[in-house]
């Protein structure tokens, strides 16, 4: 009798222990996928974003005249998905997490120094986010939106956007 039991015990320890390798390799499985499948971001620099024209066009609506924006074909391709940039945060309305992402440092951005809109995007979060320091370097993942309609954004408009562990 204590062989049989002794049996059945080493025979449930070997299905256990190659139960746990099944679902080892099924766990990783899955984990790999969901790499793969946000690995699809296409990393894109300040420079790709500043293949851009602008022309002075008039906004009745705005009594005023703007600069609009003819993206190259390159930026329209990118148009609607995900991306991961690089950028330097600038505080709009912390309150309101109203947050812009900048090719260069706020002393150097569209804002204060010599840059051009397309060196500016908007950042609307995903999830709510951490309060932001001026000039924090962080790098994004975000659904990315091209705008040449809509004045009260930036040309470049980052959607669902998550911010990326360093």
């Amino acid at each position: 009798m204590a062989e049989a039991y002794f049996t059945s015990y080493k025979m449930l320890k070997f299905m256990v222990k190659h139960w746990c390798k099944y679902l080892v390799i099924i766990l990783t499985s899955l984990q790999l996928s969901a790499v793969a499948q946000s690995g699809t971001a296409k990393l894109v620099t300040w420079e790709d974003l500043s293949k851009v024209d602008f022309e002075d066009k008039y906004y009745p609506d705005y009594e005023g005249w703007f600069l609009f924006p003819n993206f190259s074909e390159s930026v329209k391709a990118l148009n609607n998905q995900p991306i991961i940039i690089k950028g330097y945060i600038i505080p709009i309305d912390v309150e309101d997490n109203l947050y812009a992402l900048s090719a260069y440092p706020f002393s150097s951005c569209f804002f204060c120094g010599n840059a051009g809109p397309e060196s500016v995007m908007t950042l609307e979060f995903k999830n709510p986010p951490k309060k932001w320091k001026t000039d924090d370097l962080v790098n994004f993942t975000g659904i990315l939106k091209l705008n040449d309609s809509d004045l009260e954004n930036f040309n470049y408009i980052l959607q669902e956007a998550i911010p990326l562990k360093k």
